[in-house]
């Protein structure tokens, strides 16, 4: 039913799927990423990308991939989309050599909660990166 890929984001085309999914689950709530950086996926219903998810190396925490973004159109929530995603960013930073994925929540316990089932722990970065309300995540890939 849902199909996942790797993307290839210096296509003018993919980057406009990913721009558009960007502003239908993000709104302006967080900055456009650069998608030129680091590897991108799309998630399909049919013909449609209703899901995507990006990974870049993180300049926080050696050997470890930052989980830029993940997004889901609100009709596909429900559906494990967002742990889907997040499995085949950890599959890649496995085959990389990175020790870890980190990422970060802030007021969004919808994701927070994705981050828990996914396995992902709480942890309080050596210099916090974001708000001081911000939640901060990282699951080991050893």
């Amino acid at each position: 039913m849902y199909r996942i890929r790797i993307v290839d984001a210096s296509d003018d085309d993919v980057v406009d799927t990913l721009s558009d999914l960007h502003q239908l689950t993000f709104f302006d709530a967080a900055a456009m990423p650069q998608f030129d950086l680091g590897a991108w996926w799309l998630a399909y219903h049919g013909d449609d990308a209703i899901a995507f998810a990006g990974v870049m190396p993180s300049t926080h925490v050696r050997n470890s991939g930052y989980f830029a973004r993940v997004g889901v159109v609100q009709r596909h929530w429900g559906r494990g989309l967002q742990l889907r995603l997040m499995r085949a960013v950890e599959a890649r930073g496995r085959r990389i050599g990175w020790d870890s994925i980190i990422s970060d929540t802030t007021n969004n316990p919808v994701s927070a909660n994705n981050f828990i089932r996914a396995g992902y722990r709480l942890y309080e970065p050596e210099v916090p990166w974001a708000w001081s309300h911000t939640l901060y995540w990282r699951r080991s890939l050893r």
